[in-house]
Parts: structure tokens; sequence; C-alpha cells
């Protein structure tokens, strides 16, 4: 895992050179294509040095961090055309993906708490210094505070399982699963819970999407939300009792917030706004079939992790894409798409029925898995699911339909046709989804 790491860590030495922009985003692809060849020598833990490792979990989580920064890296072409502080922007990106790579292969407790919290300060950066908005200041106040809130009791408990039980390797911890912690089983799942984000702790999401450059809206949407995910899978290891107890909680939270996100998607007229309720609305359901702790949710809501930051992230793109002809994105001026880009209208339509889970993409996979496993648990749950899946695809075709048709507004455009690494980025995000469920048991944890 080590020499990962330190390809990661020389690579900021090329941002002593002027014009390394494109030379660092085919660095990032070629180590990205590196670390999936690892897939073949993979046992349960592997790589194991020092306090850093990698099982199935981890694998498909770092893989991909890797893919959707050096995606980002394609989609930020303006700061380029615009000079925007250039190297700083890359220092930025591989500052946090160092960091993601080391959250996702700690196999200690602290060190994980300790790299969780460090990814907040480059997403910050990326929001406070590229944003495009004055409000840019507020939506990071709501990050942080958010986030940093949340996740001081999480430290508490850490250091109180390493007082018990002497050691915070998780490979031990999860040997020793008759922990009664109900008194810390809130402090060691909130932060999670937050970075998720659960219904009722999301405002800070949608604020830092709206307010956050197209790159910080990718890695938000594709791999910062799945640092909660990923969190969760690892504490339930030791957290059965408790959780056995109280995660009726969590569910029940989880899909009625579903269907009332789902809701405030269909009011939204911001491009990006809509496509950020509609990342909650999906982490609703993730969360509540990881809370089942049955082995159809925990592998339902790890494809859906892996399905939705592909997705959300080329729908990012799209917004972005639009952003950049219409210089706005109400979805009042961005209509009539159709008539002047069809061909980009392809890639709406590919990414829009990715997002309502339609056949064949990976979102499918996880959401069957995810009904089967939440359903077992509760039929209940029936209600509130089958409103979600309705609701899930009546916002997504409102999202299409309203972008794509209609009379094209006639204010102040800027009209330049797609160029070819548009193209090459959109072909680049929907082409896995559609792809890894021919192998989906590589999405499958080897629990």
């Amino acid at each position: 895992m080590l020499k990962f790491i330190f390809m990661i860590l020389f690579s900021f030495m090329l941002l002593f050179y002027k014009n390394i922009y494109w030379m660092v985003q085919n660095l990032l692809f070629f180590i990205t294509f590196l670390f999936m060849l690892n897939v073949f020598s993979m046992n349960y833990f592997m790589s194991i040095s020092y306090y850093f490792g990698i099982d199935m979990i981890s694998y498909g989580l770092i893989l991909l961090s890797l893919f959707i920064c050096s995606l980002m890296l394609m989609a930020s072409e303006s700061i380029i055309r615009f000079n925007n502080y250039i190297n700083l922007f890359l220092f930025m990106i591989l500052f946090l993906l160092f960091m993601l790579i080391l959250t996702f292969s700690s196999m200690s407790m602290f060190m994980f708490y300790l790299f969780f919290e460090s990814s907040l300060i480059p997403t910050l950066f990326l929001i406070l210094g590229w944003g495009y908005q004055p409000e840019r200041l507020q939506a990071g106040m709501y990050l942080l505070f958010y986030t940093l809130l949340a996740s001081l009791p999480l430290l508490i408990g850490i250091f109180y399982i390493k007082m018990i039980s002497f050691s915070m390797n998780f490979v031990v911890l999860s040997l020793f699963i008759n922990y009664n912690l109900n008194y810390l089983y809130l402090c060691l799942i909130f932060a999670f819970l937050v970075k998720m984000p659960m219904f009722l702790v999301h405002l800070w999401l949608p604020k830092a999407h709206v307010e956050a450059p197209v790159s910080g809206s990718m890695i938000l949407a594709g791999v910062l939300l799945k640092l909660g995910g990923y969190g969760l899978l690892r504490m339930f290891s030791i957290l059965q009792i408790s959780g056995m107890k109280y995660n009726f909680i969590w569910i029940s939270i989880s899909l009625i917030g579903g269907v009332l996100v789902s809701l405030i998607c269909l009011w939204q007229m911001d491009l990006k706004s809509l496509i950020a309720y509609s990342s909650v609305a999906h982490m609703g359901i993730v969360l509540g079939g990881l809370m089942t702790m049955t082995y159809w949710g925990l592998n339902g809501s790890y494809t859906l992790m892996i399905a939705h930051g592909l997705c959300s992230s080329g729908l990012f793109c799209l917004a972005n894409i639009s952003y950049e002809r219409m210089s706005s994105r109400s979805l009042l001026i961005n209509k009539g798409m159709l008539n002047f880009m069809p061909s980009l209208s392809l890639w709406w339509f590919l990414l829009c029925s990715s997002n309502m889970a339609a056949p064949p993409t990976l979102n499918l996979l996880g959401e069957i898995s995810l009904m089967n496993s939440i359903i077992s648990w509760s039929w209940l749950t029936m209600i509130m699911l089958s409103l979600l899946s309705f609701f899930s695809a009546a916002y997504t075709l409102y999202l299409f339909a309203y972008s794509q048709h209609g009379k094209v507004y006639s204010g102040n455009m800027f009209f330049f046709i797609s160029n070819i690494r548009e193209y090459l980025l959109l072909m680049l995000h929907w082409l896995p989804l559609n792809l890894l469920i021919l192998k989906s048991n590589l999405c499958m944890l080897w629990i």
C-alpha cells in the first residue's frame, strides 16, 4: 500500500514547475490503472504495511477516489483558461486525494479519525478559493461546523475503546463484538451520520454543492459522502449489540427523510441544488440498508455508494457544462438544450436514467439489494420505499425534461459546441457505471 501513498506524495514535487496541469492529470490516471491491477492479487487484507492495508471495502473506495480526482482535473479546464492559481488548485486536489487514500487504508481507528477530519481542510479551501459566489463563506462555515461538532464525540469514543480493549486496530477490535456500548453508540456513529448525510443533519450539503466549483462538487458527491458509509461499515463490526437495539431509529429517519427530500427536489429551480438533494435521498436508502446489518444490506449499500459516486459526479459535470454556456444554473434559463446541443442531451438522458436506477446500471443492483434487506427487516418499510422509488423517478424525469425540452431562453448566451474533452469526461463516468454490473461480484463485499 505504501507504494501508492509514496507515488502521490512525490507527485507534489511536480507542482514547482509551470504548465504541469495535464501532466498531473495523466499521472493520476496512470496511478489509477496501476491500482486497478491489484485486484487480481487480492486477499482479505492485502499490502499490510505499518498502519495501512486494504481489504475489499477499502479497495473500491480508494479506486473511486483516484478515478474521481483524475476526472476532477479533466473537468476543471476553466482554472487553466482564467489562469486561476493553477498550482495551488493542483496542490489542494493532490492533498485531498492523499488524505482520502490514507483514510480508506488506515487500520488504526485513531489514524482513521485523523485523516477523516483532515480531508475537510482541502475541501473547505476548494469551496472558499474557487467557488462562484460570496455565499461560499456561509457554505464553508456550515460544512466546517457541522463536521467538527459531530466528530468530537467520536474522538472521545475512540479513546474510550482504547482504554477498555488496549487496541485501536479494526481487525483486532472486530474480534470483540460483545461490547455493549449503549452510551457510546451515538458518539461513535453520529459523525458518520452527518457525513453521509442523514436527513435532519443534511443542510450543509446542498449549500456546499451550490457554492463549490465543479471539482468541489464532484469530490463531495463522489467520495466525501462515502466516508460516512465507510466509517459505519467499520464501526458496526464492534457495535452489533447496540445496533440491534437502536438502529430502527436511523432506518425510520432515513426512509421518511428520503421521501421528504425527494419532494424537496421537485420544487428546486437550481440544477446543482436538485442534484445535491437527490444525493441526500440516495444516501438515505444506503444508510437504511446499512443499518439493517444484513449481508444483503451491507453489499447493497457498498454497491450503491460506488454507483452513486460515479453517477452523481457525472451529473455535476453536466450541470457545469450547461453553466459554462448559459452563465446560470437556473432551470428556467437552462431550457431547450436539445435544440442546440443534441449530442449532450444523450449524456443527460444516460446519466439521468442511471440516477433513477434503470438497467443495466450498477445503481439498479444496489437498490434491489437494499430494498431486499430493508423489506426483510420490516414489511412496513414497503410504503416508504415505494414512495421513494416513485419520487426518485419523478424528480429525475423533471430534471431531464425541464432542462432538455421547451423553448430556448433568448437572453445573453455564450454558445460554443461541446468539445471532445467533455464527451470523454462524461463517457468515463458512464462506462464504468454500466460495465461494473457485468462483474458485479467485485462490488460484493467478501465478508
